[in-house]
């Protein structure tokens, strides 16, 4: 199964619908499933005074170092300035929770579905991790 590993708490948002689109430096060409894991990084200081974030989770709630979530990664979009303006209009939250920057990449998310957490290191980019 593919997984792809995600700083708190923005993995919990995905987790929890709040975000559902993944903000990225690089494009993929990956569609289909794929679980969300929790990095084991604490959240930074410039994340933490991230205007408006602290508001759209709970720290007790995060899952460092955990498989939380499964969805599936349905598009991978050029983020142009058109895009960047209907993404903050279109959705506030899903804007506050993500990196929202001309040449960026936007991955966007559906049926997202809690599962049992799965306790794993992650790695960087896409990775396996076997199927049980």
């Amino acid at each position: 199964m593919k997984v792809l590993t995600i700083k708190e708490p923005f993995a919990t948002l995905i987790k929890n619908k709040v975000k559902y689109i993944e903000t990225r430096s690089w494009k993929t060409n990956y569609r289909g499933e794929i679980y969300i894991h929790a990095g084991l990084s604490k959240i930074s200081k410039e994340v933490k005074e991230r205007p408006g974030l602290s508001k759209l989770y709970n720290e007790s709630e995060l899952s460092y170092g955990y498989i939380i979530c499964k969805c599936d990664l349905v598009d991978c979009i050029y983020m142009t300035e058109e895009y960047i303006k209907k993404a903050k209009e279109e959705n506030l939250n899903n804007f506050i929770a993500g990196h929202y920057e001309i040449g960026r990449y936007a991955w966007v998310l559906n049926n997202i579905e809690i599962i049992k957490p799965i306790k794993a290191k992650g790695q960087l980019g896409i990775w396996n991790y076997p199927k049980k």
